[in-house]
């Protein structure tokens, strides 16, 4: 049967995404950020797309994530590396060196299990030193009562691993989407302060990133040296966090779609959905839309939020109940069962971006892209070749 609910998402405005953010950055890489499957969107299509744009470098959360891109890589006969940015558990380590994915060493004794796996495949293994700087979730941690020297004696003392491939060093902001707050620049100068120490001793590493996609866009100083890398992720969608600054210019890649249901002209006074949140002051054609909150629409929508039919903004009327919503569309003529529902994305024009629901909602976009249901169709367009 045909799904009531799919998300569009423009391929070839995710290559366009990719190759502004290029050029922004200049002459660093892009590692592309398709954790969580690709925020829920579906990987495949978005690592071939990118891939064949020429990204060479993925990032993912953990190794189920990283064991699918490298099927889909190898399936469409690709090289690139897949990186694990978070962390890696001890039964997890000998089959992703098997599989040559890129590993975070996070402290001495994880090296060591790291190590020991290598030389079991018989092969190296490719490590990027993850450190703390103030996010306080994971990593070797370099701040605190003498916190650089320490994080110096880790690495220093991983280094001598033969089986090791010590190719990268990196961190993460807590804060970057905030330019006002002056952490961030702290966890920067921390970081660098670091990769100076060690270069003193002689130690330089192949990858040195620090950027996310907020930093990227508020704090300049991450695309300079000593890094070399920035990552990307929720940019790749065209989506911003909501309180920083947006010096990319992306556009958003995603189209939810949904249809009417039934129209019905409704007297003044009548009730609509759950909770009576809205009662009509005047006599109204109200269409009820075939999306609800199991879809992904926030019940923040309600008497708030709007939908594009037939080709104008529709304010949503009542509560946004589990499978249906209810949308006054008394200034449209002509609608009918069965007609298109753009719930976000283009329409002539205008636009409903997921940023728009996220302000709705008092949230980021992540959130809402990682919302859609189970039942909503992802659906890709553009590059149909790359599918």
């Amino acid at each position: 049967m045909k799904r009531r609910v799919a998300v569009e998402i423009d391929l070839d405005a995710l290559v366009r995404n990719y190759r502004r953010i290029a050029v922004h950055v200049k002459n660093l890489d892009v590692l592309c950020v398709l954790k969580a499957n690709a925020y829920g969107l579906g990987v495949s299509p978005f690592a071939l797309a990118l891939a064949k744009a020429g990204c060479r470098s993925f990032g993912v959360a953990e190794p189920y994530e990283a064991e699918e891109l490298c099927s889909t890589f190898e399936a469409a006969n690709l090289k690139a590396d897949v990186q694990i940015l978070s962390s890696i558990l001890p039964d997890e380590i000998l089959p992703m060196v098997e599989r040559g994915v890129i590993l975070p060493v996070t402290g001495l004794e994880e090296a060591h299990l790291i190590s020991d796996a290598a030389h079991k495949a018989g092969k190296k293994a490719r490590v990027h030193f993850k450190i703390d700087t103030g996010m306080g979730r994971l990593g070797i941690p370099a701040f605190g009562e003498d916190g650089i020297n320490k994080a110096l004696s880790v690495i220093c003392d991983c280094l001598p691993l033969q089986d090791l491939e010590c190719e990268g060093i990196f961190s993460h902001c807590a804060m970057a989407y905030d330019p006002a707050d002056p952490f961030t620049s702290n966890q920067i100068a921390l970081f660098k302060s670091l990769v100076q120490a060690l270069a003193e001793k002689g130690i330089s590493f192949k990858r040195v990133h620090m950027a996310a996609s907020d930093a990227v866009n508020n704090f300049p100083e991450t695309l300079s040296p000593p890094f070399n890398t920035v990552r990307t992720g929720i940019n790749l969608h065209g989506s911003f966090d909501p309180n920083g600054l947006r010096a990319l210019n992306v556009e958003s890649v995603l189209s939810l779609k949904t249809r009417v249901a039934q129209v019905r002209n409704l007297p003044a006074g009548t009730s609509l959905g759950y909770g009576r949140t809205y009662t009509l002051s005047s006599p109204s054609k109200i269409a009820v839309i075939s999306a609800g909150y199991a879809d992904g629409l926030p019940l923040q929508l309600g008497n708030r939020g709007f939908v594009f039919i037939g080709g104008k903004r529709c304010p949503v009327v009542g509560r946004v109940s589990m499978d249906y919503a209810t949308v006054d569309v008394s200034n449209v003529e002509g609608v009918k069962i069965g007609d298109e529902v753009i719930c976000f994305g283009r329409c002539g024009d205008d636009a409903i971006t997921p940023d728009d629901w996220a302000a709705l909602k008092g949230t980021h976009p992540y959130d809402i892209i990682c919302s859609l249901g189970s039942r909503v169709l992802r659906k890709t367009v553009g590059t149909a070749d790359m599918v």
